[in-house]
């Protein structure tokens, strides 16, 4: 039985983690990490990865970006998996994952939801066919305390289709800024903050007299912590270095 770790256990997302482990059999609670502690909880929480010394199979982490180069120093330390469901980091924090996944397997994706991930395979396809004719815009909304904007989803959405569309691609994250006609090579992408929106991503094909939506809404945070948890049962069965993604686990 795959015993698991939730880092930041004490958040919104880590209790979720929490509540869904503890209804599944098929997986134990080792410890949580969480830099504010916890004095509420069923299993041992400690304030830094390099203070727990047990045996786990993985980390789940849906802390904070500030957390990373300590999980990333225990996961190449002890040689457990991590799934690392946190979004806004960096482009150096990114580079860091990267190179930590040459010495231990790491899991990582901006979103966890198994449609959001069938609906990049429907964007690539919309992509590739329509990228030459028609105009790409993003629309992403989230609750008002969410940080990072745009989502680290819309930008996972918008490099998919930047990838199929047959030709070069810059974002625009902003319009009131730009004062020109729309060019052909941009995907824009715009961000909405308000109220407790789970989350919605759309995606926007407009040509000429036609209009193609493509559009995932979230009706809970559960479907994000279910899929982690399913990352890090197939984690848990991993011990070869790499960058691991929703690819491998919904092939």
């Amino acid at each position: 039985m795959p015993k698991i770790i939730i880092s930041g256990c004490s958040g919104h997302m880590g209790r979720v983690v929490a509540a869904l482990c503890q209804s599944d059999p098929q997986v134990e609670i080792a410890a949580g990490f969480d830099v504010l502690g916890s004095a509420d909880r069923e299993f041992p929480v400690f304030s830094s990865p390099a203070r727990f010394q047990g045996e786990a199979d993985a980390v789940i982490d849906f802390s904070a970006p500030a957390a990373l180069e300590g999980l990333l120093e225990f996961s190449i330390a002890r040689k457990i998996p991590l799934v690392l469901a946190t979004t806004g980091y960096t482009p150096e924090q990114v580079a860091q994952i990267g190179a930590a996944a040459l010495k231990t397997p790491i899991f990582r994706s901006a979103n966890m939801s198994l449609g959001i991930n069938v609906l990049l395979e429907l964007v690539k396809k919309a992509a590739s066919v329509l990228g030459d004719s028609c105009d790409i815009e993003i629309v992403e909304r989230h609750h008002r305390r969410k940080v990072d904007a745009p989502s680290g989803t819309a930008l996972m959405i918008a490099g998919a289709a930047a990838e199929s569309c047959g030709h070069g691609t810059e974002y625009v994250f902003e319009r009131h800024s730009v004062r020109r006609p729309r060019d052909k090579k941009e995907i824009g992408i715009s961000a909405v903050r308000g109220g407790t929106i789970v989350g919605e991503h759309e995606i926007i094909f407009a040509g000429h007299d036609e209009l193609i939506e493509i559009k995932h809404t979230a009706l809970s945070r559960e479907i994000f912590a279910q899929g982690a948890l399913e990352a890090a049962k197939f984690m848990a069965g991993v011990s070869a270095p790499g960058l691991y993604d929703m690819s491998q686990l919904v092939k």
